[in-house]
């Protein structure tokens, strides 16, 4: 998007001229979920001064019932008109930090907390922390109810377009929307899986983009449910198939331009490159369970289906966790292939900036390329080539989180307890639920 710097007289200005009648406050959870307080226009004075206040308790990892008064800062160049909610009185956006009554940022905001890491990156010597990120995500039928199916759209594949394509005009409404607001789609396309759809839009400074990841997936559920559908951003909602990925392209700049780039290397990547690399290798287990934060990211993260699970990086095959994309210049940058669309992306890229700024402090090495296809190695090989595994559930991905220092403190005190907490949860519930697949197996059996 076009880059903002809007005042409280430009917000005025905009409200006035699109007529709006309602202000969503919005804001993101510890687990990734988009709230909102939705407000009258004539409180948009009160929410310029950052008088709004809101009950914190009721949130998910954010604060007890005693502490429960927050305090909504809108960031003013988020402000956004949705074009397809005119019909029912025009309502326009604003993306919120969360802050105590105090008038301190509070610690359990995952927005704020990615601005803390930020704030690190600067000190470092980096001026921006670019992200291009590749989401994912599934069109199915909903029934004569409303209520979302596994019933697919399509039997699509890979680029495939109409008649096979039959969310194509589904997908096209939504690039039309998503370009009404000011993102630039740089394409849009059948994914591997039947039903299944990308749409890539242009890089951004981290914050930015995340942002715009939160707007993406409001949009693309909006506008799927207009077309009779259910978009959904679960990683791995039917099995046999490919699930869903959102693939991170990454970049650190500084004054002189992408600090990543060097001619002169064999690869025209720069230390700082190896070096950030090596960081996000070296903390892959540590982050796993940020990146991929649900008990369904780990039926995603299994050999066969071009999702990654081995620890490598390459600049060639798409096998390993790590890429190198083939542009350079501007463009230069390096691709992690493990995050899914279910991640918080405020949480997720403040650990994956942390890995990387400590590959960066402390001088790591970057182990050597590994352009084979890892799937078809043997145990052997993958020992030989000092190649591990990531975790393979949502509880090794917690014990490698407790691990990780420098991933903690990425989450900081506050959330790091409240989404562990979460996730010990979730996975006890998960494992003792007792599955259609373990009936079919052994009710007869035994």
């Amino acid at each position: 998007m076009v880059k903002k710097n809007y005042t409280a007289d430009d917000i005025r200005k905009f409200a006035k001229e699109s007529n709006v009648e309602f202000l969503r406050l919005m804001f993101t959870d510890i687990m990734g979920t988009i709230k909102n307080v939705e407000v009258p226009v004539s409180q948009l004075e009160k929410t310029l001064e950052n008088k709004m206040m809101f009950d914190g308790s009721s949130i998910e990892g954010f604060v007890r019932i005693e502490e429960s008064d927050m305090l909504l800062y809108p960031d003013l160049n988020t402000w956004m008109v949705f074009p397809w909610e005119g019909d029912k009185g025009v309502v326009a956006r604003l993306i919120c930090d969360i802050y105590n009554p105090d008038g301190t940022p509070f610690a359990g905001d995952p927005r704020g907390n990615l601005k803390r890491a930020l704030t690190h990156m600067e000190k470092v010597g980096f001026t921006s922390f670019n992200l291009g990120p590749e989401p994912e995500f599934f069109l199915f039928k909903l029934d004569e109810q409303g209520n979302p199916t596994t019933e697919l759209k399509d039997k699509g594949g890979y680029f495939d377009l109409s008649p096979t394509d039959l969310g194509e005009q589904c997908r096209r409404d939504i690039v039309l929307e998503l370009e009404k607001l000011g993102f630039e789609i740089e394409a849009s396309h059948h994914e591997v899986a039947e039903s299944q759809h990308e749409i890539d839009f242009k890089y951004a400074n981290v914050l930015e983009a995340c942002d715009d990841i939160q707007t993406f997936k409001l949009v693309v559920k909006t506008i799927a449910r207009r077309h009779g559908l259910h978009a959904t951003f679960m990683p791995k909602p039917l099995y046999g198939i490919n699930g869903s990925g959102m693939h991170c392209n990454m970049s650190l700049f500084t004054e002189e331009g992408n600090a990543f780039l060097d001619e002169s290397d064999s690869m025209q990547l720069s230390q700082t490159a190896y070096q950030f690399l090596a960081g996000i290798l070296k903390h892959a287990k540590g982050f796993t369970a940020v990146t991929n934060p649900i008990v369904n990211s780990y039926k995603r993260l299994v050999p066969g289906f071009e999702a990654p699970t081995y620890i490598a990086w390459s600049g060639r095959n798409r096998s390993p966790l790590v890429r190198v994309p083939a542009s350079r210049g501007l463009s230069t940058r390096i691709e992690l292939r493990q995050v899914d669309p279910a991640a918080n992306p405020y949480l997720a890229l403040a650990v994956l900036l942390e890995a990387g700024l400590d590959g960066i402090e402390n001088n790591l090495e970057a182990p050597a390329p590994v352009d084979r296809n890892i799937f078809i190695m043997n145990e052997e090989e993958l020992k030989a080539a000092g190649i591990d595994e990531l975790p393979s559930n949502l509880n090794e991905a917690l014990k490698g989180l407790a691990e990780d220092e420098i991933i903690k403190n990425a989450l900081g005190k506050h959330i790091y307890p409240s989404f562990v907490e979460a996730k010990k949860i979730e996975w006890s519930a998960y494992s003792q639920y007792v599955s259609k697949w373990e009936q079919d197996q052994y009710l007869e059996l035994y």
